[in-house]
This record gives structure tokens, sequence and C-alpha cells, in this order.
């Protein structure tokens, strides 16, 4: 008992303290990029219900922007730490989940964005932890989530395989009238020519896992497939995984669409390998050493590079390249023109017109702002990190 508390504290200490790193990198690191004022300003989905719901509460800033999805983090958090409370034999391996489960990049990234992955993951498991705990399944929930998201799809999709193995009639016509409701509402797009992305989709699996642990991922799923142990996680997992490599052959795959529904699979994919590990002598396990020694490296080096990434734009020969470009500069860059007492312009960038929008930098006819130099322009803005200047925008006073 004294051990598993030890564990427990472990646990929130880390939860805390990563719920402050988030919060922190929110703040200050971060600003809205142009899909996510997008889904605040223009579109209507339920992104845009819980940014405007939050924002209008909390005021038009990063916090109430992000904040949301931050909390879902930690209650997805909570409830994995629930699903494995009788899963793993010792209480030490079931910290070491979550630890890991609450230091994937994909994870993380997810509670900083605004996108519906980390709300696809909390519900899933909802799911799953009411099944796991009751043996039942919780249906009343289920056409609710075919209004959250399109990536529910593949849960119903999921949900139908498993209805044959436990041979239950109503979860199977149940999940397939979901599954073709969700294709009939949002689509499937088959636009383009068609060409193969397989390769993209694994890079990006990589990223998300991190590389070793992925491959260690496909060879656990692989191998639970001819066990006896497929339950509704495996299936879950395997369905996403399979149905995304399918789709990768013909065209691009939103794997932030699928990814939820594989990131589950961590307990037992650390369940197969702790029991590996163990049952072999320690003169044996050199294989099994190493492999961990080159997954917690991977794992610290994403979640360093997720909260200290601005040092790379000094390495990149382009700042357009680095991988949160898209997400930098322009709470910087309003922070520059309202220091110059500029609220109003005309900016020939839309999509930065609406970033700015965000931070209160409203359209009007007192200033002309481009990001491209221009003749007789009255003064230059540089966005500068770290002693590199990453964003240059001109200024015209009308």
């Amino acid at each position: 008992m004294m051990n598993q508390n030890r564990f427990k504290i472990y646990f929130f200490l880390l939860l805390i303290f990563i719920t402050g790193l988030l919060f922190l990198k929110v703040e200050y690191s971060l600003s809205i990029s142009y899909k996510e004022a997008l889904n605040l300003f223009v579109n209507e989905s339920v992104l845009s219900i819980i940014t405007n719901i939050s924002t209008y509460i909390f005021g038009q800033n990063d916090l109430a922007l992000r904040g949301p999805f931050v909390i879902f983090y930690v209650l997805s958090s909570f409830l994995m730490y629930k699903i494995t409370k009788n899963y793993f034999k010792y209480e030490k391996d079931r910290f070491i989940n979550i630890v890991i489960f609450m230091t994937l990049p994909g994870v993380l990234s997810a509670s900083l964005l605004v996108n519906t992955a980390i709300i696809v993951i909390f519900f899933t498991l909802i799911y799953i932890y009411y099944y796991q705990t009751y043996q039942k399944h919780l249906y009343v929930i289920l056409p609710f989530l075919l209004l959250v998201d399109n990536s529910f799809a593949i849960l119903f999709l999921s949900l139908f395989f498993f209805s044959f193995k436990t041979k239950d009639r109503l979860l199977l016509y149940l999940s397939v009238t979901l599954f073709f409701l969700s294709l009939y509402i949002y689509g499937f797009s088959t636009d383009g020519k068609p060409k193969g992305f397989l390769i993209d989709t694994v890079g990006i699996y990589s990223a998300i896992f991190s590389p070793v642990l992925f491959l260690y991922f496909l060879y656990a799923i692989y191998k639970v497939a001819f066990s006896k142990d497929t339950n509704l996680v495996w299936y879950i997992s395997f369905t996403a995984l399979i149905l995304s490599i399918i789709i990768s052959f013909r065209q691009r795959v939103y794997i932030e669409d699928f990814a939820p529904f594989v990131v589950i699979f961590l307990p037992m994919m650390l369940k197969m390998f702790l029991n590996a590990y163990r049952v072999r002598l320690k003169e044996f396990r050199k294989a099994y050493n190493i492999l961990a020694i080159l997954i917690i490296f991977m794992l610290f080096i994403n979640v360093f590079l997720t909260f200290i990434n601005k040092p790379l734009y000094y390495v990149l020969p382009e700042p357009k390249k680095h991988f949160v470009y898209q997400y930098h500069f322009a709470k910087d860059l309003s922070k520059e023109l309202k220091a110059k007492n500029i609220n109003n312009i005309i900016v020939d960038d839309n999509e930065l017109a609406l970033r700015l929008k965000f931070y209160q930098i409203e359209v009007g006819d007192r200033y002309f702002l481009s990001t491209k130099e221009f003749y007789n322009y009255d003064e230059k803005i540089a966005i500068n990190y770290l002693g590199k200047d990453i964003f240059f925008v001109y200024i015209k006073k009308l």
C-alpha cells in the first residue's frame, strides 16, 4: 500500500509539473496559427464552440484559446492512470506507462494545439474505462461522438469488428449504422490523382511515438494479433493503423484522425516488453536494455524540443522550415505594433491579418502592412528569436 501511494504521489507531482510547463509554453512561446484562427473566427465546429466559449469567458488570449486542450490532456492522463489500475502487476510499471503516455510527442503536441486529437483521446479513454470497469459498452455516448468529430468513424468501425468476437448484435448494428452516418455527414475525400504516401504516414507515426517506440508498436500489435489477447484496445488501435496504411497507398492521410486511436495501445506494448524482459536472465537482457535506453533518449529529445525549440532557428537555413514556424511570431508582431500605437492596418496577407485579429490588431485604414519589401515604406519590423531574424514586415502610414 505504501509503495502504491508513493507512485501515486509521483504521478500527481509529474502531472502538475508537465501541466505547468504546458501553460508556460502557451503563454510565452506560441502564437495562434492561421488554421486555429479559422476555427475561432470562421469555421463552425466543435473546436469553434470550445474556443469561442473559452475566449468569451476568459478573454481573447492564448491561455483561453489553448487552455481547454491542456485540461483535456490532464483528464486523459487521469483516465489512462485509472485504466491501468489492475493492468500491471507492479505499481512501478503502471507509473512507467503513465510517464511514457504523458511525454509522447503526439500527446504533448495535441494538448498544445487547437485540434480534436486530444478530445478524441479523452472520449476514447472514457469508452475503454467504462468497458473495462463494467464489462459493458457505453452505447449512449456513441451517437454523441458522431457529432463531435469525423475521426470517430474509426472507432465505430473497430467496434463493428469487435462485435464479431463478442457476438454482440446491438453493438454490430449500432456501430455499422454510425460508421456509415459518419461517412455520409463528413464525407470521404477521394479527390486528386492517386499517389502513394505510405512513407509520409510512417514518418508522421514515428514523430508521434518516436522512431524506436513506433517500431516496437508495430512488432507488438502484430504479435498480439496471433495471440488470445485481442481485446477492445487492440481492435481500436489495429483498425486505425491498418486503415491509415491502406488509405495512404492512394492519398495523403490526415494522421490526426488516426493517431489518437493508436497511442492508446501503449499499456499493451509496455506490458509485453516488461514480460519479455523479466523472463530472461540478466545476461540475456542486453538487447532490451539498449532498446529501453533508445526509447527513453528519443522521448527526452522530443520532450525537450516540444518545450524548447526556438534555438533550432540557428541551424535552419530557412526559418519557414522550422516545424512550428506557423505557431510563431504573430503574438510578438502584435506587441511590436501596439508599442508603436498601430492598431488599425490593411494587410496584404489575409492569413496574417486573421492571426493579428486575435491579438486585437483590427483591419483599418491608418496603416498598410506588407510581408514583402516595397518602395517608400516608412518602417521595417523584424521579429527576432535569440539573435536571429525570422520574420519581417514593412509598414507605411496612410
